[in-house]
């Protein structure tokens, strides 16, 4: 925008604290209606001024689309980034990062208890295509340093946490390996949505968010997100979006967005929830370990509590009784749906070595059979409580 009012509102909103930017960047007022919330402009195509004179750059939905920009805009505000680009879903997100930033021959690290999805997109459509990829555990600086080819590897791709198991990486340590290296930093924050965490302000290159998780909120939209602050990074990464098309929807968009502009509120009091609920579970004779960030025992709490702002709504614990009865907790949970996916307003429950994660079974990825994972929601955590005792006796 070239109205110097946009520039400063853009300037003020820098500094805003991120309640505020959740709610207002990305989108001013309309000035033709005033209305304070983007329109879903449910459009394919735009009226040009003259063969290409394009009206506020706008041409065709799959290359740009108001509601979607103001979406892009809002994350990128949210992460600290310079541009965001929207997707029809994380995968898409990131089969179009790979696609932009790696060629057959290239070699990538990623996490050795990665998301299922993750992994089936590297193993079974990325490796196929010709880029070759190691596992590490992220939160050992060395083994990644090990895993990484000087020269070969262009990405060194972590979550943190990590799904299911919520290893922590230190972004600072890693940004720095893969910059040694000549590789980019790629981290999915979607665990931590970007109210607990920015890791472009530590060092990392690319953004990737599952929007469908914390980001919407609802569990009713599906979509993914990156984000970066390098403009010729984004170049190559917008060409990309554009040329192979996965791109959110504006209704998507548009739900997304009113996701987001509750995203502090919802963080606080999914973590609230989340540390009453591991108290519980540390106690109770029928679990064996509680994985959370915020336990002082947990590996990677220190690095945790340095770089994220708290520790989150996810849960994983192990069934002391092994894998039928973790089998037989997540089916006799009430409160706690069964069912894939997280970050929801509602509490969700799953076994991730049959659910979420059976893509990754009988490799060095596979999971604990006794693993259940909890999405903790924002019901009365009294109900939540009485649901996970009842479901444990």
């Amino acid at each position: 925008m070239s109205d110097p009012r946009a520039a400063e509102h853009r300037d003020h909103l820098s500094k805003a604290g991120f309640e505020t930017r959740a709610i207002h960047a990305g989108w001013e007022p309309d000035p033709s209606t005033g209305a304070v919330i983007p329109p879903i402009y449910a459009t394919s195509t735009y009226k040009q001024d003259g063969v290409g004179g394009l009206r506020g750059g706008y041409e065709y939905s799959r290359s740009a689309n108001p509601t979607r920009a103001a979406l892009e805009s809002t994350l990128a505000a949210l992460e600290n980034g310079e541009r965001g680009f929207a997707f029809a879903s994380g995968l898409a997100a990131e089969d179009t990062l790979v696609r932009a930033l790696c060629r057959p021959g290239d070699h990538a690290v990623i996490p050795d208890d990665a998301y299922g999805g993750t992994f089936r997109l590297f193993d079974k459509v990325e490796r196929v295509w010709g880029l070759e990829y190691s596992s590490a555990p992220v939160s050992d600086v060395d083994a990644v340093r090990a895993a990484v080819r000087p020269g070969q590897t262009k990405l060194v791709w972590v979550e943190t946490p990590t799904n299911p198991l919520l290893t922590i990486g230190d972004i600072e340590a890693l940004a720095g390996i893969a910059h040694e290296a000549g590789a980019l930093l790629i981290v999915d924050n979607t665990f931590a949505s970007p109210y607990l965490q920015q890791p472009l302000t530590l060092g990392a290159d690319v953004v990737v968010h599952s929007t469908t998780k914390y980001a919407g909120g609802h569990s009713d939209v599906v979509g993914g997100a990156l984000v970066v602050r390098d403009l010729d990074l984004a170049e190559r990464i917008g060409f990309h979006q554009n040329s192979m098309g996965a791109v959110a929807g504006p209704f998507d968009a548009w739900l997304t967005l009113r996701g987001l502009k509750t995203l502090a509120l919802r963080m606080e009091r999914h973590c609230d929830n989340a540390e009453r609920i591991v108290d519980l579970l540390v106690s109770h004779p029928a679990v064996s370990e509680v994985i959370y960030p915020g336990l002082p025992e947990h590996p990677g709490h220190d690095v945790a509590a340095r770089q994220m702002r708290r520790f989150g709504g996810m849960i994983s614990f192990r069934h002391a009784d092994g894998a039928e009865a973790a089998l037989r907790f997540c089916e006799r949970t009430r409160v706690f749906t069964l069912g894939e996916s997280l970050g929801g307003v509602e509490s969700l429950v799953e076994h991730p070595g049959q659910m979420t994660h059976a893509s990754v079974a009988g490799t060095d990825l596979e999971v604990p059979d006794d693993l259940v994972r909890l999405s903790v929601g924002i019901e009365s955590l009294p109900d939540q409580v009485a649901d996970i005792e009842q479901a444990l006796a």
